[in-house]
C-alpha cells in the first residue's frame, strides 16, 4: 500500500485546521504509553476495561498499538509478539540484519528453491507503510517454489529496519539504500550471473523504476504492480497547496499533519483479506509525515519526466478498477517507455492490491502470469531450458501452494 490515494485525491496536501494552528489533541486521544508497548502481557490483560462501542473511529485508531511504533525496537517487538501467536507464519529461509553504509541496520530476508540452482533472482520492493514480512511472505514462497531466489528488505523507516516509522526524507537516498543491499546479493558466488528481476508494488514500483533509471545495468527486467509513477493531471494539486506543503515540510518534516484515507478500504476487494491486513504487526497506519508526502510528490514528478528513458524488459500489472493508483498511468508508462520488451496486463475487475486483496482465483491467475513472464525471460538468458525444468511441473500446482501458505492467502489467525 502507498500514498497514491492521498496524492490523487489532494488529501496529501489537505492539512486540517487543527494542524495548521497546532492545536493539541484531547488527552483521551493520546497515543498509548511506551510502558504498554514494552509489556509482555496479552492485550486483554493490559486493560481491564473494554473499548466503548460508542467511541468514534478516530479514538479506536489512536488506540491501535501500531501507532506507537516509531522506532525499530518497538516494531521488532511487535513482530516477535505476532509470531508467538502465529508460529507457522514465518517462511523465510534466511533472516538477518545488515548495517548499511549510512550506519543503519537493515532487515533482509530471503526465500530459496529447495533444490538445484535458481533460475534467477527476484528483488522485492514493497509499498508505502508495508514490509516484506507479511503478505510478501506467501508471494516469495510461491516464486521460490517456481525456482527463483527471492530477496526482500524493509526500507529505512519501515518494517523491521532502522529509522523513524513512515519517514522518507529523501527518496533517492532510500533507493540507494535498496540498491546497495541488492547489488551485494548479486555478488554472492551462488548468485553470480543469474538474471535479476525487480518486483515493485505501488510505491515499490517507484523504487524499482528509480533503481533502474539510476543503475540501468544492474537489472534484467522488472515486474511492476500498480506502480506509483505519476499523478493523473486531473488530480494534481494546485500550485499554492504544493507551496504550502513545501514550506511546512521544511519546518516540521516529521509531523503527521497530512490527512489520509484507509487505503485497505479502497485496495482490498475481498472483505476477509481486508480484515487480515489489519493483523500486519509492523504496518505504518498513521497520517503521512509532511517530509514523506513531499518526497513522494517530488518522486512522481521526477519519474514522470523520465518515463521515456525506461528501457528494461517489464511486465506492468494493474487492476482495471483501481482507485488508488490510476490505471491510465500504467498505460502511459507502457506507451512512453522505450523498452523493446514490455507487456501491459489490465485485469478489469481487480482493485489496487491485486496480489493480496482479491479473491483467490484472481490472485492465482496474476501469480501464474508473473511466473510465465519470468520463466520466458530466464529462458532467453540461458538459465532454463524451456519445458525441461523438473521443478516447474504443472504451473497451477506450483501456484496452488498458496492455499497452504498463511502469508499468501491466510496471514494470521482469523
Amino acid at each position: 500500500m502507498d500514498l497514491s490515494l492521498c496524492i490523487s485525491r489532494f488529501s496529501i496536501l489537505r492539512i486540517s485546521y487543527s494542524a495548521l494552528t497546532f492545536k493539541q489533541k484531547p488527552k483521551k486521544h493520546s497515543m498509548i504509553s511506551k510502558n504498554r508497548l514494552k509489556s509482555s502481557r496479552p492485550r486483554s490483560e493490559q486493560s481491564s476495561s473494554k473499548p466503548d462501542a460508542k467511541k468514534t473511529k478516530t479514538f479506536q485508531l489512536v488506540a491501535d498499538k501500531r501507532l506507537s511504533l516509531d522506532y525499530a525496537e518497538a516494531r521488532r517487538l511487535s513482530r516477535a509478539e505476532f509470531l508467538q501467536e502465529n508460529q507457522d507464519f514465518d517462511y523465510g529461509m534466511s533472516t538477518k540484519y545488515l548495517v548499511n553504509s549510512r550506519g543503519m541496520e537493515m532487515f533482509i530476508k530471503s526465500w530459496m528453491p529447495k533444490e538445484g540452482r535458481a533460475k534467477g533472482i527476484i528483488f522485492l520492493c514493497h509499498g508505502y507503510g508495508d514490509t516484506v514480512t507479511f503478505f510478501f511472505e506467501g508471494l516469495a514462497r510461491i516464486w521460490a517454489a517456481a525456482g527463483y531466489a527471492v530477496f526482500g528488505m524493509d526500507y529505512p523507516g519501515f518494517g523491521l529496519s532502522d529509522g523513524l516509522h513512515g519517514y522518507i526524507p529523501n527518496f533517492d537516498q532510500l533507493v540507494d539504500d535498496v540498491v546497495e543491499q541488492y547489488a551485494a546479493v548479486k555478488e554472492h558466488s551462488e548468485m553470480k550471473g543469474l538474471p535479476c528481476f525487480l518486483f515493485g508494488e505501488s510505491m515499490g514500483g517507484a523504487v524499482a523504476l528509480k533503481a533502474h533509471l539510476k543503475y540501468p545495468d544492474l537489472w534484467d527486467g522488472a515486474v511492476l504492480v500498480a506502480p506509483m509513477c505519476k499523478i493523473a493531471d486531473a488530480m494534481y494539486p494546485p500550485w499554492y497547496l504544493v507551496q504550502i506543503m513545501i514550506a511546512l515540510a521544511h519546518i516540521i518534516p516529521k509531523a503527521k499533519l497530512v490527512t489520509h484515507r484507509d487505503i485497505a478500504e479502497f485496495g482490498f476487494k475481498d472483505l476477509v483479506k481486508r480484515k487480515r491486513a489489519e493483523k500486519n504487526p509492523v504496518a505504518y497506519i498513521g497520517n503521512p509525515r509532511l517530509g514523506t508526502a513531499l518526497s513522494l510528490l517530488r518522486t512522481t514528478d521526477d519519474i514522470e519526466k523520465k518515463l521515456g528513458e525506461v528501457a528494461l524488459p517489464m511486465l506492468i500489472i494493474h487492476g482495471g478498477s483501481d482507485v488508488v493508483t490510476d490505471p491510465s498511468i500504467s498505460k502511459l508508462l507502457y506507451e512512453k517507455a522505450k523498452s523493446s520488451d514490455k507487456v501491459l496486463r489490465l485485469y478489469e475487475e481487480a482493485w489496487h492490491c491485486i496480489l493480496e486483496g482479491e479473491p483467490d482465483d484472481m490472485v492465482k491467475k496474476v501469480t501464474s502470469d508473473i511466473i510465465t513472464w519470468l520463466d520466458a525471460r530466464s529462458t532467453s538468458k540461458g538459465f532454463m531450458e524451456q519445458g525441461k525444468d523438473s521443478r516447474q511441473g504443472d504451473l497451477e500446482q506450483t501456484v496452488a501452494l498458496a492455499e497452504m501458505t498463511p502469508g499468501f492467502v491466510n496471514p494470521g489467525n482469523n
